[in-house]
């Protein structure tokens, strides 16, 4: 669900409203971040003052990645090589696929859960059936 749009920009101070972000505001806290970069102000960076907006209005380093994104053509968004038809590679076995049935760890690890709870049922079941034994020969 979006945020009230209404409040967007509004922050606060201790739970007092300072009311919407001001150019000023944006400023100092551009000034705070190029100091804990180790610059000394006003030499603040347009990174900083981006950051400082992000920072103040709520919007996030994607909202702006976003933007820049829409602002590329469709057409010329995904070419990693211009022009480049590309060339499928050979497949490769799976590393973690065993040789006789193609079932990767996961499933090989599961498998051995199997056997081993089974293995544990029988010997349990076994135990039971003894102990029942027992209790009918002393009993009858």
């Amino acid at each position: 669900m979006d945020k009230n749009p209404v409040n967007k920009g509004i922050i606060a101070n201790h739970f007092k409203g300072i009311g919407p972000v001001t150019a000023e505001m944006i400023h100092k806290r551009a000034v705070e971040l190029a100091v804990l970069s180790g610059r000394v102000p006003p030499r603040v960076t347009q990174p900083e003052y981006e950051q400082a907006t992000r920072e103040l209005t709520g919007r996030s380093e994607q909202d702006r990645q976003d933007k820049e994104i829409d602002e590329i053509p469709e057409s010329e968004r995904w070419d990693p090589v211009p022009g480049s038809q590309g060339t499928r590679g050979p497949d490769l076995a799976n590393e973690d696929e065993d040789d006789g049935e193609g079932r990767n760890e996961s499933a090989q690890l599961v498998e051995e859960g199997v056997h081993d709870a089974e293995h544990d049922q029988m010997l349990e079941a076994e135990r039971s059936n003894r102990e029942a034994d027992k209790r009918d020969r002393q009993g009858g």
